[in-house]
């Protein structure tokens, strides 16, 4: 599996997150490990001077002149008589505790070195000085033989019980540091190793991780590459539960994608089925012509009407095809009472010697269609015409919202006055191309397209009887409604 890829894998993406966010951490805990480390050994070695330090007091005593003595063979650290042993003490005479002194106080102070171990040779601790606190420790740090660093302990005592008249002693010990020194470097090269490898195993660990969680994408781009292919039809297998929804919508995709195409497929069919008997009719009528010229305006008025059926049918089906691309398509919207408003006034004028008296009423004026403009048109438009070809006096058109329907529904109902159609004829009514009255222009088209559009927008087409003695036909359409707070005014034409 290759890691390096475009500045956009998420597979990179993540194991840099991943890779930065161990760094950081493996180097916050290293830092405070070592730390820690050397704090302990610190404090360890500090404790260790301190326990010294009491046994070079305890054993301390003072002649008759008050000069400080120790008998170094009750000492049990064999390193305080090798020169150089890297372990020692020292007491000096720091004078008296008073600022006011005497003169023999004056003669006697300050005196380095009173006393020394002699792993401290021909060499003396230098100590900086400080406050005297009596009894307290005091810690330096300063040089010593061959220039080793040491950690020196300091308490200040004095010769007897009345502070303002005895001499003050400094009692010293102090070590080499070299070999803490050494410990607390060989834990923190230690210390950097294994985290060095912690990293490294944990680098190996995220890199696992993203493989495994990403493989589920492998078998989505397979899949993909087997519809591209043609090889498969949807996306097969069991994916996670974060990606399954995408894989569900995707096939939801493809499978509309198959209707539209079937859609397409026998509208084409259809359309081709639709005009092959007007062209037939055609040519049979122009080898007619040929034959008996004296018919040619017989022919003229036989392409004109079959000329006029296919362009009717050609319409219809490409109203359907438009009406199944635009399906549930996301936005579409159309304003309801303008669309209403514009087939009513083309009415009255087509109808215009007739009188005709055209209402429109609207319960809600935010209705509006979800879906195309030219749709609605189609749709209100053959359902206007028919109406008003059959209405004696009045037509009516009412729009509403449909109550308690999810998602939202528009029904709008369009009555005449005309003489309706008989309950049993309804039906053959929407069927496509029947004509109930022949003797009356028209191509049987008119319902069937409006039934097979709404259809196609998950709406209905119902034919009943009006209360004006007529047809009521009320269809039922998708809508995107804006709430109002009052109906407008019936409107009328006529």
């Amino acid at each position: 599996m290759t890691i390096i890829g475009r500045a956009g894998s998420l597979r990179v993406r993540l194991l840099l997150a991943t890779m930065l966010a161990l760094v950081v951490a493996l180097t916050l805990a290293g830092i405070f490990l070592a730390g820690q480390f050397r704090e302990h050994v610190e404090r360890q070695f500090s404790s260790s001077l301190v326990i010294q330090l009491d046994q070079i007091t305890a054993r301390l005593e003072f002649d008759a002149q008050g000069e400080p003595q120790i008998d170094t063979a009750t000492l049990s650290d064999p390193r305080w008589a090798r020169p150089y042993s890297g372990l020692y003490w020292q007491i000096d005479a720091a004078g008296p505790l008073k600022t006011q002194q005497t003169d023999a106080q004056a003669a006697s102070s300050p005196r380095p070195g009173v006393l020394r171990s002699r792993s401290l040779w021909d060499t003396l601790l230098r100590v900086p000085a400080d406050t005297r606190i009596d009894g307290s420790v005091h810690r330096h740090r300063l040089s010593g033989p061959d220039q080793a660093s040491l950690l020196l302990v300091s308490r200040t005592i004095h010769t007897n019980g009345d502070a303002t008249k005895a001499t003050a002693w400094r009692v010293m010990v102090a070590a080499d540091q070299r070999e803490s020194d050494a410990a607390i470097a060989s834990f923190t090269s230690m210390l950097a190793v294994a985290l060095m490898v912690l990293m490294l195993l944990l680098a190996a660990a995220a890199l696992a991780q993203v493989a495994v969680g990403l493989k589920p994408l492998q078998a989505l781009h397979q899949g993909l590459a087997n519809v591209q292919s043609g090889s498969a039809q949807r996306l097969e297998g069991r994916f996670p539960s974060e990606v399954q929804p995408l894989v569900d919508s995707f096939n939801s995709v493809l499978t509309r994608n198959a209707e539209i195409v079937s859609r397409a497929r026998t509208q084409a069919g259809n359309l081709a089925h639709a005009i092959k008997t007007p062209l037939a009719a055609m040519a049979q009528a122009a080898a007619t012509a040929r034959q008996h010229p004296g018919t040619a305006g017989e022919l003229a008025l036989l392409v004109d009407e079959q000329v006029g059926l296919a362009r009717r049918h050609v319409d219809w089906h490409l109203a359907r095809s438009r009406a199944a691309a635009a399906q549930g398509l996301p936005g579409a919207r159309v304003e309801l009472s303008p669309v209403v408003d514009g087939l009513i006034r083309v009415m009255h004028r087509v109808h215009a010697e007739r009188g005709l008296v055209i209402e429109q009423q609207s319960d809600d004026p935010g209705l509006a269609f979800a879906g195309e403009a030219q749709d609605l048109q189609e749709m209100l438009g053959n359902l206007l015409d028919n109406a008003c070809q059959w209405a004696t006096r009045q037509v009516q058109v009412h729009s509403a919202r449909v109550p308690g329907a999810a998602p939202d529904r528009l029904s709008i109902t369009i009555d005449d006055d005309g003489p309706g159609i008989e309950p049993a004829q309804r039906d053959a009514a929407l069927r496509r191309g029947t004509r109930l009255d022949e003797t009356t222009p028209g191509s049987g088209l008119g319902l069937a397209i409006v039934q097979e559009l709404g259809e196609l927008y998950g709406g209905s087409l119902d034919l009943q009887a009006g209360p004006l003695g007529g047809l009521r036909v009320v269809v039922v359409l998708p809508a995107t409604i804006t709430r109002s707070c009052a109906p407008p005014p019936a409107r009328s034409c006529g």
